[in-house]
């Protein structure tokens, strides 16, 4: 029993730890980071890949699954009109293999 009790313990803490949950804010205030998506690839920060499933999100790899309410979220971000507002700039790819980090300095930011 005290085993099973351990296993799902620390199997909770490492789906948790591990999850990319999303919500988006409608003020910048509500926000934990603030997003600017940009035009071009290279422009990027983090390539972002939307996930169709909570089970599918990574270890802070930009795979992101949007929740539908607040309180499910590991991250609320607020998306900014302007670049220089952000505190971390991202373009979303088409497939999942794309998805990663380009520039790690704002790696902390999601963790």
């Amino acid at each position: 029993m005290k085993i099973n009790s351990f296993l799902l313990l620390f199997l909770f803490l490492v789906v948790k730890s591990n999850a990319q949950k999303i919500y988006a804010v409608e003020h910048v205030s509500q926000a934990d980071v603030n997003v600017f998506v940009t035009d071009y690839q290279s422009q990027a920060d983090l390539l972002v890949y939307k996930v169709d499933y909570a089970s599918q999100v990574g270890k802070n790899d930009g795979n992101w699954f949007y929740v539908k309410y607040k309180s499910q979220a590991d991250k609320k971000i607020y998306y900014c009109e302007y670049a220089s507002q952000a505190d971390i700039k991202i373009y979303f790819v088409k497939y999942k293999s794309q998805s990663k980090w380009v520039k790690d300095k704002n790696k902390h930011l999601f963790y």
